[in-house]
């Protein structure tokens, strides 16, 4: 019997798009952080807004900073997956940087609200794993919004109101997970990722292995 380990396999596949979308508060950007720190095959998108740099942030790292005129011209060339404006700014998602790099083999973390991961399914269907998370109450909820001491009472109020709405799109996503432990469901999503990963339609080297099996196979 040989001792020789056996040698890996390697198929080619085309990576995923991977959205994580909650109402503040529910952990999401804990999650994604996690879930970057732990994964190398992942990486996060890089959004283009109109907003003016905040210190400390770098274009192309935190964001691509862009005019208005330059943001219009992308939109209208079809050059951004999903785009939105909030608060007086526009931020969307740069079309070419993620087809290369799902193209690679490599997946993209998005962290976006429901109306974004809309247009992602109208845009790249096939490629979008879609994963909501919830909080286990509503006044864990509260508590964790309060405990972030970033906003004051009348914001906390409103993002409480805010949440109800995101909240009753849940149905619309393709895994939903209850946050009540940061670290069990980090586990759950990067299972949710594994297994995408190995969706047939996913695995583009599959044919051409399986072809190549059968010939050896074959009579000789």
């Amino acid at each position: 019997m040989s001792n020789e380990a056996a040698p890996v396999v390697a198929i080619d596949r085309r990576g995923l798009a991977l959205v994580l979308s909650s109402p503040s508060g529910a952990g999401k950007t804990t999650l994604a952080r996690r879930l970057l720190a732990s994964d190398r095959r992942i990486s996060m998108s890089v959004s283009v807004t109109t907003r003016p740099p905040r210190p400390g942030e770098v274009h192309g790292s935190d964001y691509f900073f862009v005019s208005d005129d330059e943001f219009e011209r992308m939109r209208d060339a079809g050059d951004l997956l999903e785009w939105a404006q909030v608060f007086g700014h526009r931020y969307g998602t740069p079309r070419e940087p993620v087809e290369a790099a799902l193209g690679k083999g490599n997946d993209v973390l998005f962290d976006i609200d429901w109306q974004g991961t809309q247009q992602l399914a109208d845009a790249m269907a096939g490629d979008l794993v879609r994963v909501f998370l919830l909080p286990p109450s509503a006044e864990e909820l509260r508590q964790r919004l309060l405990r972030r001491a970033q906003d004051p009472p009348g914001i906390v109020a409103r993002r409480m109101a805010e949440a109800a709405s995101e909240i009753s799109h849940w149905a619309e996503y393709d895994y939903v997970l209850v946050n009540d432990d940061i670290n069990r469901c980090v586990g759950e999503v990067s299972a949710i990722l594994q297994a995408e990963r190995l969706r047939r339609t996913r695995r583009v080297g599959l044919v051409e292995f399986v072809r190549r099996l059968q010939e050896d196979l074959g009579p000789r």
